[in-house]
Formats: structure tokens, sequence, C-alpha cells
């Protein structure tokens, strides 16, 4: 059980109780990628990229907390960088609050929102924000989800059900693990390879990597693969490059 605490409210609506997921009858996995590679060939019509920034504020994370959001503060000047980037901001903690903000292109409320908010003590709710991501991104396509935590207390075949729909839906899922939990590493392996994401570690001493990892994150939410492709050539960014890596070749 992770034990953590809170500050004061963050301006955000709360996240209901999702239904559950009906499982959907099974298809071959040729099926599946096909269905995808269509998805992503799908023409996004100029608009802009959405990206949904997600953490784990349970008190497992308290004695690294600080400079966690100071870390996480940093790599959303990479956001500011790309530019018309959206943003919405979802965290979990206590025995059942997990809230999301509002959409903003904002990197500074961000930041504000991001800080305003403390550890209690609880368990995860992985499959409580994949579950929001579901229902958002059937409103509005949601481009490429962030997560930061440390530690998984559900089964990972539940969290594997919770994927399956944003696999279908084209939502990768970026997972930045603090710390070296065995089990959050082999859920957080298993929810990239299912969506077509990546894992990466979270730590003081990747902090540059982190924000050049997010810079590539977000062109991917703004233009997918060759985005990514093209600030790599451009810049030789490292994020990008590892990023390019740890995705499934031609996602």
């Amino acid at each position: 059980m992770s034990t953590r605490k809170t500050t004061g409210s963050v301006p955000s609506v709360g996240v209901p109780h999702a239904p559950d997921v009906v499982a959907p009858e099974a298809s071959s996995s040729s099926d599946v990628a096909e269905f995808i590679a269509r998805v992503n060939a799908m023409p996004s019509a100029g608009r802009r990229g959405r990206l949904v920034f997600a953490m784990d504020a349970t008190m497992s994370r308290q004695p690294t907390w600080d400079m966690a959001l100071g870390l996480q503060a940093g790599m959303f000047e990479a956001v500011r960088e790309v530019g018309g980037l959206e943003v919405q901001l979802v965290f979990f903690r206590g025995g059942s609050e997990c809230k999301a903000s509002k959409w903003t292109r904002d990197a500074d409320e961000l930041v504000r929102l991001m800080t305003g908010v403390d550890c209690r003590g609880g368990y995860t709710q992985v499959a409580r924000v994949l579950k929001h991501v579901a229902k958002e991104t059937a409103k509005e396509k949601i481009d490429a989800v962030i997560y930061v935590g440390d530690a998984v207390e559900e089964e990972i075949d539940t969290l594997a059900g919770e994927a399956g729909p944003l696999a279908l839906l084209g939502v990768p899922l970026f997972l930045f693990q603090e710390g070296h939990d065995a089990k959050a590493r082999i859920a957080f392996q298993e929810l990239a390879r299912l969506t077509g994401g990546a894992t990466c570690p979270f730590g003081k001493g990747s902090a540059a990597e982190l924000a050049e990892l997010l810079k590539a994150v977000a062109c991917f939410a703004q233009g997918g693969r060759p985005e990514v492709e093209a600030l790599a050539d451009q810049s030789a960014s490292s994020g990008a490059r590892r990023l390019l890596e740890a995705m499934k070749p031609g996602r």
C-alpha cells in the first residue's frame, strides 16, 4: 500500500468511476495491427495535438515528491518549446480521489496545477486513469499519455484489459518509472507494448533526458512518428532517438 499526503484543492474535475469495460470478441494480432495502422494513417486535419499527463500521488512517492515535481515542471518547458499542444493533468491519491484538470495550452498553468498537489496514502488507481483516457478520447482524439509512478498494486491482467481500448483507439502510453519496483516495471512494459508506447526511468539523475523525452512525446502527439524522426534528424535529440528505439517499429 502506498502512503501519501495532499494539499489544497487543485482546479479540476473529478474523474467518475467508469463502468466496467465489456471484453470484445477475440481478434487476431494481425487484425488488431491492421486496425491500428488504419487509425494511425488518418489525417489530423491540422488540429492541435492532445496529451494527458497522469501521475501517481500516493504516499510511497512522498520522500522524492519535491524533486519529482521539480523534474516534471522542467519537463513542461519542452511542451512550451513544441507549442500549441493541449495538455490535461490527471492524478490520483487517497482512498478514491482521482482528478483531471481542464485542457490547457499554458505550460505555466500546468506547473501551477501540478505543484498544488501533494501526496496522500492510498492504493494505485492506474486502471481508473486508463478508463478516463478512453472516455476522453471518445470525445476528441488524444494522441499520447504520459504516466509517472513508482508502484502498481492492481492486477496486471486487469490493466492490460483497460489498455486494450486505448490500443484500438491509437493512444500510446509512455510510462516513466520512479524507483525499481519489479511489478511496476513489468506492468509498465506490458502497457507500453500493448499500446505501442515506451517505458523510461524517472529520477534526479535523468532530468535532462526526461525533458528531451517529453519533448519527443510532445512532437509525437503533434505529428506522430514522422515528427519524432524529424526531431531526431534536425537536433540530434537523444530523447527522440531513445523514444524511436523504444517504440514498436512502424508506430
